[in-house]
């Protein structure tokens, strides 16, 4: 008689939710000590370099609610593996590419599967790992090698581009390919209980928001005031209205049901709105500071491609090992309290930092890079446990989601007010030593916000009238 199947162990589901994650976030990151380069063989202008930057944020923000929304209904491993083998076929289409808008057009789609990698893996890690001490194991793991890909993409970019930087995404459009192939066998199927028909509304005025948001950002460097400015401000604003207006449409349609990407009803939960905005202002503080500072180094500093990489590590590595044993936390300090802690962190390293850039010497950034690289992992080991613990247990894909969706928007809005700022004033290298101490400047104020924000965000407590029915339940232990 035949043995039975045995099922994936949740050791097996962690291993290749975790490796996908990381080549993504490598495959995020390359750009960054490669952008000079890309944009010389691209003949990219510098007003258009944002970009070649934010093709792929722009990409993760605009779909991961809606691949968070199809994770769950239709199935999160079905959505894992259809994200792994779509970046590994897109990453590798962006080696090809042989103008800026074809490059920008592949980064967007390595941006819309990374989606489904990002929005599905913390489902399936919340079917894998109940609640308690294996979950906040998980989640942390899960969250330092979102770190550990921010930490090696920049030097696999920076050591293959010695050769040329196309050979960067073949490579990690092969290592896509590799975890696609091995996914299979590791992963079981999960979804929610619910299903509903995808929501292309929302993710099209959701995705028109956002590019005419990055479109502004992009042009507001040659004056801020011009009419083609204000009114991508004012499409954007427009759209997004729509969008909440679609998203609560489709949660109260009950005939033919569309899955809302977003459910509107947790916007009331304030652990929700704490993991929303711990990952908005991650993306527009940190991400987008990081995402620009190896060019600056490059400009500023005459460092290569690879010497910007092995500084850039400095950050990036200190927040991979923080983030590895920020589950020593668990218990002690709420997710929340870790948030806001790690945004001070960063707010403190970053004013350390100003002046680094006039005075030619890049040891005077390592002591910020290092507090900064604390706060961070601080950051990517409590945002996507939050994200999981502020919604339904059937709706994790959707929390995933949202969180990404802000941390990515936040990001790609970020990437273009800290290029605009930084060469607000000329792109010689003078006028990039002022401009790198504005972009430090508003960094380390937009981090200062966000601690704040998050300490006044505090869930409230239960009230001795009787929740009405089908009321959203703050899980036990959550915030403190």
């Amino acid at each position: 008689m035949p043995r039975p199947a045995r099922s994936p162990s949740p050791a097996a589901t962690l291993a290749v939710t975790s490796a996908a994650t990381a080549v993504a976030l490598m495959t995020y990151t390359a750009p960054m000590v490669t952008l000079p380069a890309t944009a010389a063989d691209l003949h990219t202008p510098l007003s258009a370099q944002a970009w070649l930057l934010n093709g792929t944020p722009l990409g993760l923000a605009a779909l991961l609610l809606v691949a968070g929304s199809l994770a769950d209904d239709y199935g999160r491993r079905r959505a894992f593996l259809a994200g792994t083998t779509a970046l590994g076929i897109t990453t590798a289409l962006g080696a090809l590419a042989t103008d800026t808008w074809l490059f920008t057009l592949a980064r967007v789609a390595q941006g819309a599967t990374s989606a489904a990698i990002l929005a599905s893996s913390l489902g399936l890690l919340v079917h894998a790992f109940p609640p308690g001490a294996g979950r906040v194991r998980a989640t942390g793991v899960w969250g330092a090698f979102v770190s550990g890909g921010i930490a090696v993409g920049p030097l696999l970019a920076g050591g293959i581009a010695t050769v040329s930087w196309r050979w960067s995404y073949a490579v990690l459009g092969l290592a896509a390919l590799l975890v696609a192939a091995l996914a299979p066998r590791a992963l079981t199927e999960s979804r929610a209980d619910a299903r509903g028909r995808p929501d292309l509304a929302g993710a099209l005025t959701l995705g028109l928001a956002l590019v005419a948001l990055l479109a502004a950002l992009t042009l507001g460097r040659d004056g801020w005031l011009r009419t083609p400015v204000e009114a991508l401000l004012a499409a954007a604003l427009v759209l997004i209205a729509v969008f909440a207006w679609v998203e609560r449409r489709a949660g109260a349609d009950d005939g033919h049901r569309v899955a809302p990407m977003l459910d509107l009803g947790l916007l009331r939960r304030p652990l929700f709105l704490a993991s929303s905005a711990g990952g908005l202002f991650t993306g527009l503080s940190v991400i987008a500071l990081f995402s620009y500072l190896p060019t600056l180094i490059q400009h500023t500093m005459g460092l290569s491609a690879m010497g910007a990489a092995w500084l850039f590590l400095a950050w990036s590595g200190t927040s991979f090992l923080v983030a590895l044993q920020a589950r020593r936390l668990a218990g002690r300090v709420s997710p929340r309290h870790q948030l806001a802690l790690g945004f001070a962190l960063h707010a403190a390293a970053v004013l350390t930092m100003l002046g680094a850039f006039g005075s030619g010497a890049w040891t005077r950034l390592l002591p910020g890079l290092l507090v900064s690289g604390i706060g961070s992992g601080l950051l990517n080991a409590a945002l996507p446990l939050l994200a999981v613990e502020s919604v339904p247990a059937q709706r994790a894909a959707m929390g995933s989601g949202a969180n990404n969706t802000a941390r990515y928007i936040g990001s790609a809005a970020g990437v273009s007010l800290m290029i605009a700022l930084s060469t607000a004033t000329g792109t010689t290298p003078g006028a990039l030593t002022h401009g790198a101490d504005v972009a430090l400047a508003v960094s380390a104020g937009l981090a200062v916000v966000a601690a704040l924000t998050l300490l006044t965000l505090r869930e409230r407590r239960p009230s001795r009238t009787p929740e009405p029915a089908g009321a959203l339940q703050v899980p036990a232990g959550a915030d403190r």
